[in-house]
């Protein structure tokens, strides 16, 4: 009915972590249970939808064998350092390993006050919790390491935001939730020890083929490092938006985490900004990369002591290590984008130039062209892939910039020697044709708070196969009209 809980992370000490009981809510009722994902991991999916596993979601009934607690870290919010953060609206029931030997946390998002929560309610609004569980499990299914859902209720009560709004809680599965920030916590409050231990944990969790390094505190920056190269070279090839890259919000296993702010661009501008709270754009799309850069080289400056006891030597390896994130995002990245245009090289930056500047000069959909480029690879190659449908030439026209664009490529593709049914269904893999588009999944909110899932289940279904067209869920595909357009998400806090 439930798997055992072995809960390594409560087991490090008072200073990691406090001991917190969810607040019980009043009258919890079921959104949504992931049955694939909970038998992955050991729950049995009918007992999570009966009223005993509702119950443990809503945090009203604790599971055996479970420790629940709130984790300490700190963070850069905005550039700005916060000491101490933590968690304060979710707590960590423990941790569960499945069959095949991975471990994963269980955590609880918006299950009332903490330690940590400042003066906070700790709750969530039923909308964040809708919009994390089809993100971040759109994101899984798009093959992009991410947190997931497990399962989702709503509490019976109301949680005071600009209006009144449906609480909700959200059974999240994590890899883990250290996050960088968890890291600055102790090495500001130079708790050197607890620096060292968290290091051996985060390599023996995560990185285990790297655990009898010399230098472990070197180790894991530079595992932490490849691991966000290649996370957000993928989110770039999606155009898709976090919104709040804080350091808190930067996991050491290289998942995304937390689906507050985000959406995934529509009309191709690399300036796109979508939360609230961003007035001056600094996690733009086009600024992802760099930010990265700059919360790893917190993570650095926070390893430091444990790098080299010779301050001068840990700036110099720390240095080195951080400098590869460059050339290993770039790697990825133009590796992505091979596969997306089809070619098995990386392409020659005229031709990227010239594809950027025409979706931008077209306020092409990014999503939709990339998809047309498939199709029409799929054309000029006369092969089949029929599996994937042909939505994208039904619902993108193409502007006279990527009109004037194609050949250039064509050029390219007609260069290249690899197979071609092999190398188009490459491209359909590489480029989705369904996305939780903002307005879509705004929708999915709307309905809920007034006691409809129709589009929630609807949706979520479909992103299940982003990759396979529909015609039936052709709107779905479409990007917002004027009227519907979303420019801005909230954090939920």
């Amino acid at each position: 009915m439930t798997p055992n809980f072995d809960n390594s992370f409560a087991q490090l000490g008072a200073s990691f972590s406090r001991p917190q009981t969810p607040e019980p809510v009043s009258s919890p009722e079921l959104l949504a249970v992931n049955h694939s994902l909970a038998r992955e991991l050991g729950f049995d999916p009918q007992w999570l939808e009966s009223s005993d596993g509702v119950a443990v979601i809503a945090g009203n009934t604790q599971l055996s064998g479970t420790e629940p607690i709130s984790s300490a870290y700190a963070g850069h919010q905005f550039g700005t350092f916060n000491p101490q953060l933590g968690d304060g609206r979710a707590i960590l029931l423990g941790e569960v390993t499945t069959a095949d030997g991975r471990r994963f946390d269980i955590q609880l998002k918006g299950s009332g006050r903490t330690h940590w929560s400042r003066g906070g309610d700790g709750r969530s609004p039923l909308g964040p919790v809708l919009r994390e569980y089809l993100v971040s499990e759109a994101m899984t299914s798009l093959g992009v390491p991410s947190t997931r859902a497990l399962a989702a209720v709503t509490t019976g009560d109301r949680v005071i935001r600009e209006r009144p709004e449906p609480g909700a809680i959200l059974a999240r599965v994590a890899s883990s939730h250290l996050r960088v920030g968890t890291v600055q916590f102790f090495a500001s409050r130079n708790d050197l020890d607890s620096v060292a231990a968290l290091t051996h944990y985060a390599i023996d969790r995560h990185y285990p083929e790297r655990a009898d390094a010399k230098n472990p505190a070197l180790e894991l920056l530079h595992a932490v490092v490849s691991a966000q190269a290649k996370l957000i070279a993928h989110w770039q090839h999606l155009g898709f938006i976090h919104g709040v890259m804080n350091t808190d919000n930067m996991l050491l296993c290289g998942e995304t985490v937390d689906y507050g702010p985000c959406a995934f661009m529509e009309s191709f501008d690399p300036a796109t900004v979508f939360s609230s709270i961003d007035h001056q754009g600094r996690y733009a799309y086009q600024n992802q990369p760099g930010i990265a850069h700059w919360n790893l080289t917190r993570l650095a400056e926070a390893l430091l002591p444990l790098i080299d006891s010779d301050t001068d030597q840990a700036i110099k390896l720390a240095t080195e290590a951080i400098q590869r994130f460059a050339t290993q995002f770039e790697e990825h990245y133009r590796q992505g984008l091979a596969a997306k245009l089809g070619l098995a090289a990386p392409p020659e930056d005229r031709l990227l130039e010239g594809l950027f500047s025409a979706l931008q000069t077209d306020h092409a959909d990014f999503t939709l062209a990339f998809r047309f480029l498939a199709e029409q690879a799929r054309a000029s190659a006369a092969v089949d892939c029929p599996e994937y449908g042909a939505g994208a030439e039904q619902l993108f026209k193409p502007g006279t910039k990527l009109l004037e664009w194609i050949p250039l490529w064509m050029q390219a593709l007609g260069r290249e020697q690899t197979d071609a049914n092999e190398r188009v269904d490459a491209m359909f893999r590489a480029n989705p044709i369904f996305i939780p588009r903002n307005h879509q999944v705004q929708k999915a909110i709307r309905d809920a708070e007034d006691g409809d899932l129709t589009h929630f289940h609807r949706l979520h279904r479909r992103l299940g196969e982003p990759f396979n067209y529909s015609e039936q869920d052709q709107d779905l595909a479409l990007p917002a009209e004027p009227k519907e357009r979303v420019f801005q998400t909230f954090c939920g806090t």
